[in-house]
């Protein structure tokens, strides 16, 4: 191998590095799953190097393109053997300090990556998922989505179109400012803790749904629950226990909790505030989406 091939690999590979960040926050947004995102990525560094870039004028846009169409794939395959009852998926969680930093821009990232959105994007087809994440969260052009999915720029358009109807109608818009977040889940965090009744309807919308992920722990998988009343029950029933253990955090971008011993993780818990009262909860407690998550996440 010549110098200038040896040089010309280096300069891709940093380019490819420079832009990782952005491609794995595509991934993570497409397939919900930060292992998923991550073998996504790593295919992408694959197909690159076994590609002529000589006439790419557009490396991140070229890029984005393929880890987009991955994705598509892999949406494609998981969707065909996935058996899952309704309502015990829930994404693996992006698990922060409470302080992480610039509060705007927490909010900005929840709006994208918040786990009701998230858990709405799952429920739609790999095509509208493809060109909502593609064209409304990462400003790639329909003639591109159309590409990678194999359709129209109009077809592709439709398919955001619809995408975007869903999105609307299904998950709630949060509240932003992260600080009445974190209010209303430490109000939360005390009723739990305290097993009161009403305090938890205090802070508990009406039509309040608590989804619940257990994975391979061997329970049965578990329904949402919907309502005010429904919910106040189940966590006063079983989460003086849990929250006990309970520790603030940034889940998504937004205020949460972390369940852990000493040892490991027992759940991240993220919570979608709006209107100053919690409308969704997601407890993720499936052992294979908690192997990343700090067992304190106060510390760094």
């Amino acid at each position: 191998m010549d110098d200038a091939t040896v040089n010309g690999d280096g300069w891709l590979a940093d380019q490819f590095q420079a832009h990782r960040p952005h491609l794995h926050a595509v991934a993570y947004r497409m397939l919900g799953s930060l292992a998923d995102a991550d073998d996504a990525v790593q295919e992408c560094w694959l197909r690159l190097q076994r590609a002529d870039t000589t006439s790419v004028a557009n490396l991140r846009a070229w890029l984005t393109t393929v880890v987009g169409r991955i994705c598509l794939d892999l949406l494609r395959a998981r969707r065909t053997r996935r058996e899952d009852p309704v309502g015990t998926w829930l994404p693996e969680p992006l698990v922060g300090p409470e302080d992480h930093g610039d509060p705007a821009a927490e909010a900005a990232l929840a709006d994208t990556i918040g786990l009701a959105l998230l858990v709405v994007l799952e429920t739609l087809t790999p095509a509208e998922r493809l060109a909502f994440v593609l064209h409304d969260i990462f400003a790639v052009p329909f003639d591109d989505i159309a590409e990678i999915a194999g359709r129209s720029p109009a077809a592709a358009r439709q398919l955001a179109s619809r995408a975007r109807r869903r999105v609307r109608l299904q998950s709630p818009e949060p509240d932003a400012d992260l600080g009445v977040q974190r209010r209303v889940v430490d109000a939360f965090l005390a009723a739990a803790r305290a097993g009161d009744f009403d305090a938890l309807l205090a802070v508990l919308d009406p039509e309040v749904i608590l989804r619940t992920d257990v994975g391979g722990t061997g329970q049965p998988p578990r329904r949402p629950v919907v309502g005010a009343r429904q919910v106040a029950t189940a966590i006063a029933a079983r989460g003086p226990a849990f929250a006990r253990l309970a520790r603030p955090a940034t889940v998504n971008g937004a205020a949460g909790l972390v369940v852990a011993t000493p040892r490991s993780p027992l759940g991240v818990i993220g919570f979608t505030v709006a209107g100053g009262r919690i409308v969704a909860i997601d407890l993720v407690a499936n052992p294979d989406k908690l192997r990343r998550v700090p067992h304190d996440p106060a510390r760094p």
